[in-house]
């Protein structure tokens, strides 16, 4: 097992006996069982690599690896593209039904750990998420020392992040037009829903493009809240073509061939370590 690439954990204080009994505890989602086959077969280690057996004690602070495994994963069959590489960043244009980083049923068909392997950078982590769904412009960072003062730039909203959209027209509207509301989470708990109350979230719309179907929309997000743009849109009447979770959840299989139509297209800031102006456009279109 190459460690690098190997997810890592410092164990938490508790009333657990074993370490077994802590991993138990700390992800509920795998059973007893696969926990247990993995130690087995020695993929939970400890810092120095050695592998732990079942009856490894418990210690607050014990780091360790270990090798998530997901079984019968589903191969996403688009490949990201490398825009810009340098000491401190990468700048990936991924495609459609990519995952940023591992969780739920995706891990190795991931940008995170495909990268991570092809650039032989198992330090790297991303500065920011757009939705699986989602194609476009990911930055992340490969230099621990200089990252706080990249996430800062997401932090302090000192980026400038454009989408493209294509979506129902809005002839009754006029453009540019902002949108504001407040986002919670909604049921199931993957949705996100308006509610009343402060807004919380504000999203720049302007029209690109007035097609005879769809219109395109570029849209520019002063926030950054879970499903911001693709609510924001299915609020207004306009929901992005190919969403199936706005503005109704869709119980259809997803389907390779219908993309959700919305492109993380643009990204431009100041670079906090040259401090040179840096833009970034994807190669991808809608």
């Amino acid at each position: 097992m190459d460690d690098r690439f190997a997810s890592r954990l410092q164990l938490p204080p508790g009333p657990w006996p074993t370490v077994l009994d802590a991993l138990c505890e700390r992800f509920p989602s795998v059973s007893r069982a696969q926990w247990q086959d993995r130690m087995q077969r020695g993929l939970v280690r400890d810092a120095a690599g050695r592998p732990l057996d079942l009856a490894a004690r418990h210690r607050t602070g014990l780091e360790l690896t270990y090798r998530r495994e997901v079984a019968d994963e589903v191969p996403v069959p688009f490949e990201e593209t490398v825009l810009y590489r340098d000491a401190h960043l990468v700048v990936a244009d991924k495609p459609h039904f990519l995952p940023v980083t591992p969780s739920g049923d995706y891990l190795e068909h991931t940008l995170l750990r495909r990268l991570q392997r092809r650039l032989d950078l198992p330090d790297l982590v991303p500065l920011h998420r757009i939705d699986r769904a989602t194609a476009g412009l990911v930055l992340l960072s490969c230099d621990p020392a200089s990252r706080g003062a990249y996430q800062a730039l997401f932090r302090e909203r000192r980026i400038e992040k454009d989408y493209l959209a294509r979506a129902p027209g809005l002839p009754g509207l006029a453009f540019p037009h902002v949108r504001r509301s407040r986002l919670v989470a909604g049921e199931p708990f993957f949705r996100m829903r308006e509610v009343a109350g402060e807004p919380n979230a504000e999203t720049r719309i302007e029209v690109l493009a007035r097609g005879e179907g769809d219109w395109l929309y570029a849209l520019s997000p002063v926030t950054g809240r879970k499903h911001q743009l693709r609510l924001h849109l299915a609020a207004l009447g306009a929901p992005i073509r190919n969403d199936p979770l706005y503005p109704d959840l869709s119980p259809a299989a997803e389907d390779f061939a219908r993309p959700l139509m919305l492109l993380a297209r643009q990204l431009a800031f100041v670079d906090p370590v040259s401090g040179e102006r840096r833009a970034f456009e994807s190669l991808r279109g809608l």
